[in-house]
């Protein structure tokens, strides 16, 4: 092989074989057309062409020329500057964003990936091979279903404490509709965000969860109770249906969101500088808008499946709120979380010996006796020992924490 076909493309190679064997009638132009995936009128320009100046004519006369669309070396520069110190472990895409948004400097994310590749700030990824999931259609309005998950993860990347994300996405137009931070994952933080929601949005049909201890009862020789926990019991009042997903890939939407969010959401904070639970939720609903303006669709039906809340906000506390029944002793006193109280009864009190009331507790640490709708005054009486909180595994880890800078707070 000579030189000029070493230099030359697998292309041209195939073409400058295939305009050989033209030559010497081995093949007609129709076949070579075939072959070379040109048309018939294309492979007799290049035959004359290369009559007239052999294989080299065949060459692309692009070849060693820059691009007219090639990017000006001082704007590379900038943004391999800006690549390397200010977005060094930003995704592609986001970092496209983010030059476009803050420094006024517009590049497509794919000339993004390869100057990031070049600068062995990214690797070309590679295909991933593994179990395939039947994709289930969205639902077809908004308000159907929405798919709830908590996030545990260092948002603040080391500038704030550890913490839960509690995130709210809607499984047909994939719009984030709550984001909540709380120190772990608990039911009073689902609750805070489903109260959010429900203020803005109005109740959905049915939430999409996991099969968490927060959801349902996983004890198996549970024999007592109604079988609900206290979100189940909170949902039921709110006539809102918790559907509780056999995988993790069942839940995708809200999964996949996760993700995004531990790269963007993490991202746009460190950028705003956001360093606490507090900044950030103040943060949470601006980015709620970023996302949705971004990421959502449109419904396959534009009907709202969404149901009003129209009682205000002090109604939707008390469905929210958590209810104990308790039977007054002889003495009108009760017990409740290791504390004693006694009721102030109406008249002598002697019809109220051994009634039945509810106790309601209040998100915000208010706290009601209620006695045939009407809310009895009460005083605490006696305070028992507490014998300590039970954690599982998604409040141990923080509980821990707090364990070990009190430790280092009484060495120091």
């Amino acid at each position: 092989m000579s030189d000029g076909l070493l230099s030359m493309s697998k292309t041209e190679r195939d073409r400058a074989a295939t305009m050989h064997l033209i030559a010497s009638k081995t093949i007609g132009q129709s076949v070579a057309a075939e072959r070379l995936g040109i048309s018939l009128r294309q492979v007799n320009r290049l035959y004359k062409d290369w009559k007239e100046g052999g294989d080299g004519c065949l060459v692309s006369k692009q070849r060693g020329r820059v691009s007219p669309k090639r990017m000006a070396d001082g704007k590379r520069r900038k943004v391999e500057a800006l690549l390397r110190e200010k977005y060094p472990d930003f995704g592609a895409t986001l970092a496209a964003e983010k030059m476009a948004e803050n420094d006024n400097l517009v590049v497509s994310r794919e000339t993004v990936r390869k100057i990031q590749i070049e600068c062995g700030l990214a690797r070309a990824k590679r295909r991933k091979s593994g179990r395939v999931h039947q994709p289930r259609e969205r639902r077809p309005r908004f308000g159907e279903l929405i798919q709830i998950d908590g996030s545990p993860h260092d948002w603040f990347e080391g500038r704030g404490p550890k913490c839960t994300l509690i995130v709210f996405i809607d499984d047909a137009t994939g719009r984030l509709t709550a984001l909540h931070f709380s120190p772990t994952e608990t039911t009073s933080a689902y609750l805070e965000a489903l109260r959010a929601h429900v203020l803005v949005h109005g109740r959905p049909l049915a939430l999409y969860s996991d099969r968490h201890g927060i959801f349902r009862v996983n004890a198996k020789d549970a024999a007592t109770g109604d079988g609900l926990t206290e979100f189940g019991r909170v949902v039921g009042r709110l006539k809102i249906q918790n559907i509780k997903a056999m995988t993790p890939q069942a839940k995708g939407r809200v999964e996949r969101a996760n993700q995004t969010l531990q790269d963007r959401l993490v991202k746009e904070m460190r950028l705003k500088a956001v360093s606490s639970m507090e900044q950030a939720q103040a943060f949470a609903e601006q980015f709620i808008s970023i996302w949705n303006g971004k990421f959502a669709r449109v419904p396959l039906d534009p009907n709202d499946a969404h149901r009003p809340w129209t009682n205000g906000e002090a109604a939707l506390d008390e469905a929210m709120a958590r209810r104990e029944n308790r039977t007054l002793s002889k003495n009108l006193t009760f017990s409740l979380d290791g504390r004693i109280f006694s009721v102030v009864p109406y008249g002598t009190g002697m019809g109220m010996r051994y009634a039945k009331v509810s106790i309601l507790l209040y998100r915000s640490g208010e706290m009601r006796v209620r006695y045939r709708e009407r809310d009895l005054a009460f005083a605490l009486v006696q305070t028992r020992p507490s014998y300590g909180d039970i954690e599982d595994e998604k409040t141990i880890s923080a509980r821990l924490d707090d364990i070990v800078a009190q430790a280092a707070l009484e060495d120091a």
